[in-house]
């Protein structure tokens, strides 16, 4: 589960790690109120689970309530990367003065936890990696000992921290091993870490957590994103949309739509139980990516009702902004009424899944 800023950095500052001083807020009203609130130039952040929201325009600044107001209406207008903008993280804009960039991250290869720092922060680790990997430290953490202050405090000197600052990085990266350790995370990443007039603060904060060990901390199952956590949505590199009801029918459509010579641009799992909400909502998502040319929703049903899955077909297409061909392979339980609807509507659809991976790929060929 990703977290948004908001909430990482509030699990950041109950474990000590400092972060400005900010408010979620839904509305350009209450974003002006906020800023009015911090009473000095702010930040205005988009909240939105994907990266690099900066370059795309998702982080805008503000010098008075009025301003924050007028750029926050802009913002909760708008998309980033396809994901409409809901919320704002509000806060104080720093005087940045140095920026660092740090994070703990489950090293699959080695089996260990991985500690990557650098003197750089504000930039894409994957680019730096690239241009000049000899400006990160990495550092093996051995899962059977313990994680030492003194640890983090080597990591900071390796980073060429000044000897004024070792102090206060060394401690920060060791409170974010806390963290990642703690929330049984993916990922603990603050990028930039920056040294300000008021020390040394977390100004961007990411977490990503392990699904399956949310029942170990119930308070974030209080959080929007475990509540609208609905379906299964990893966003790949391709351009035509699978959707699948069950992780192992969206998996084989995937590799029919490989084998057809296409590229998968999503995983979509809505479950074995799917309503025609859900439908609806899954084909919102993926038509709101701009990467997707086609979708490809493959479904059998069992629990999930062809009806069900036809109607919210219908009902999503005919609201869309946005038309995206869309193949479906509908077959199982009233799948008979479904085809019929489907048929009604002019919607085409196959039973083969074979069949309905290799008309998703020509199409997109064709665009």
């Amino acid at each position: 589960m990703k977290l948004y800023e908001y909430s990482a950095k509030q699990i950041f500052k109950k474990e000590g790690i400092p972060i400005p001083e900010g408010y979620m807020v839904k509305s350009s009203e209450e974003a002006g109120k906020a800023a009015q609130k911090l009473g000095r130039a702010v930040a205005i952040k988009s909240q939105v689970l994907v990266g690099g929201r900066g370059k795309a325009g998702g982080i805008k600044f503000a010098d008075n309530s009025e301003d924050a107001q007028q750029v926050a209406q802009k913002l909760l207008s708008s998309h980033i990367k396809g994901e409409k903008v809901a919320r704002l993280l509000v806060e104080e804009k720093a005087n940045i003065q140095k920026e660092f960039y740090v994070s703990v991250a489950l090293d699959r290869t080695s089996k260990k936890p991985l500690i990557m720092a650098s003197a750089e922060g504000g930039v894409e680790i994957e680019e730096l990696a690239a241009n000049s990997p000899e400006k990160i430290v990495k550092y093996h953490v051995n899962p059977l000992d313990e994680f030492l202050p003194y640890e983090g405090r080597e990591i900071a000197r390796k980073m060429g921290v000044g000897s004024a600052l070792i102090s206060a990085v060394g401690g920060i990266i060791w409170k974010l091993f806390q963290v990642f350790s703690h929330y049984d995370a993916q990922l603990a990443e603050i990028n930039p870490l920056v040294v300000t007039d008021k020390g040394v603060i977390a100004a961007d904060a990411k977490l990503e957590l392990d699904d399956d060990s949310i029942y170990r901390h119930k308070e974030l199952m209080d959080l929007e994103e475990y509540q609208s956590e609905e379906f299964a949505f990893v966003k790949l590199d391709g351009d035509i949309a699978v959707i699948g009801n069950g992780a192992g029918l969206t998996l084989s459509g995937m590799d029919m739509i490989k084998l057809s010579g296409g590229e998968p641009a999503t995983f979509l799992d809505i479950g074995g139980g799917s309503s025609e909400e859900v439908i609806k909502k899954a084909l919102n998502l993926v038509i709101d990516h701009p990467p997707v040319k086609v979708i490809f929703l493959n479904v059998l049903g069992g629990i999930t009702r062809a009806d069900d899955v036809a109607r919210g077909v219908i009902t999503a297409l005919a609201e869309a902004e946005r038309k995206v061909p869309l193949v479906i392979r509908l077959t199982g339980t009233n799948e008979e009424e479904g085809q019929l609807l489907l048929k009604e509507a002019g919607i085409s659809f196959e039973t083969s899944m074979e069949d309905a991976a290799k008309k998703a790929v020509e199409i997109c060929n064709s665009l």
